[in-house]
């Protein structure tokens, strides 16, 4: 599957806890990541400092849905569901 583009929801909905360039603490859930451009493209994609978390999160069909507002649903509950 290819990501949606546009998306994004993989760069919002899910906390980080890897350094991001630009945000060395990672993020926290619900928080757009500053590598994402207007158009919710990764600024970072296919470089090395991009997070080995974020190289290695693939599209599922179960993960993104069939659009962005149901990807970003799916990931906040998931979020949600693993948080300590």
């Amino acid at each position: 599957m290819e990501c949606r583009v546009g998306c994004g929801a993989c760069c919002i909905a899910p906390s980080i806890s890897s350094p991001i360039p630009g945000m060395p603490n990672g993020k926290p859930a619900g928080v757009r990541c500053i590598q994402l451009d207007e158009r919710n493209r990764c600024l970072i994609f296919g470089k090395p400092e991009r997070p080995a978390v974020c190289r290695n999160l693939k599209p599922e069909p179960m993960m993104c849905g069939d659009s962005a507002a149901e990807a970003m649903r799916t990931i906040a509950a998931w979020e949600a569901a693993s948080a300590p």
